[in-house]
Formats: C-alpha cells, sequence, structure tokens
C-alpha cells in the first residue's frame, strides 16, 4: 500500500488543473506546466482536491501509484509557489556574474564558462559567489543547478569548487611528508 500515492494534493486558490487524456496541464502565477503521466494510474479531479488511484495491486501499479502522486503534487507546488536552489562558489578568484539572461563563471579555468538559462528557469546573482536557480518545474531547476556544479564540483582538500547552499563537504587530510 502506497501510503504516499493514498494522499490527496490540495488545489491552491489561482491555480488551474485540466486533464487531456493522459496529459496533465497545470496553470498558475508562476506558468504552466504539462506532463503526459503514466497510463496505469488513474487520476480524478475535483474542485480543491486531486487524487490518484491505482486500478489493481499489480507490481507496476504499485510502483507508478507513489510516483505520479509525487510528480503532480510538485507541478501544482511549482506554478503556486515556484522552486529554487542556491549555489556556493568557494576558492580564490571564484566569481559568477549575469550577462543579460545568462551566467557567466570564472572558475579557474582557462576561459569563462557560459550558461543559457532554458525557458522556465530564471538565474539570480545577487553576490558575486552565490547563484540562485529559480524556477516552476523542480527537475528543471534541479537539473540546471547540477550542470553549473558539473563545471567544477568541490574537492575534499581544501574545499574549492561550486556546491550547494548547506551541502557538507567530505574533507580529507593532504599527505604526510617524511
Amino acid at each position: 500500500m502506497s501510503r504516499i500515492g493514498n494522499k490527496p494534493i490540495a488545489i491552491p486558490e489561482g491555480v488551474e488543473v485540466t486533464l487531456n487524456g493522459h496529459e496533465l496541464t497545470v496553470k498558475g502565477k508562476n506558468g504552466e506546466l504539462t506532463r503526459t503521466l503514466n497510463e496505469i494510474i488513474k487520476i480524478n479531479i475535483s474542485d480543491d482536491e486531486i487524487v490518484c488511484e491505482r486500478p489493481d495491486d499489480s507490481k507496476q501499479a504499485r510502483i507508478q501509484h507513489g510516483t505520479t502522486r509525487s510528480v503532480v503534487a510538485n507541478m501544482v507546488e511549482g506554478v503556486h509557489e515556484g522552486f529554487q536552489k542556491q549555489l556556493e562558489l568557494v576558492g580564490v578568484g571564484y566569481r559568477a556574474q549575469k550577462q543579460g539572461q545568462n551566467l557567466v563563471l570564472n572558475v579557474g579555468l582557462s576561459h569563462p564558462v557560459e550558461f543559457e538559462p532554458e525557458e522556465g528557469i530564471e538565474v539570480e546573482v545577487p553576490k558575486n559567489t552565490i547563484i540562485i536557480v529559480k524556477g516552476a518545474s523542480k527537475e528543471r531547476v534541479g537539473q540546471f543547478a547540477a550542470k553549473v556544479r558539473e563545471i567544477r564540483p568541490p574537492e575534499p582538500y581544501k574545499g574549492k569548487g561550486i556546491k550547494y547552499a548547506g551541502e557538507r563537504i567530505r574533507r580529507k587530510e593532504g599527505k604526510t611528508g617524511k
């Protein structure tokens, strides 16, 4: 029994949910998200809540039940409140800046690295060592933040690199000389 899958999803004010076949569209103040959901799971939309139901207790239905419910809940939360990830640059001379819509990173490489945020993603640089990635889709925000972090992941000896805010870097001791 999926405890997560059985929980109804509340639809907040200002959010509009429509189901066309197996394609779910959620509209809100932060934009619009559309996703094709698994055919096994049945979605029931009432005035103020969404309920995901599975037809039987087959293994595939059990697997998809909680997953589908979580995906739909993230879509509703994303268009209503939005998601954000914060990245920190640690290292001498490591800095970030915005040029128009693009994010430009100077992280110790021979050239600056430029990122163009995809549609629905907004990038803010409040300080030159902090990057905030915002958007309605939890998946896209996380993917973009992971792409940025991948350029220079934190290394364990000095901790230099791009890390998520609050991420703990497991440090190592350097070599001991003879």
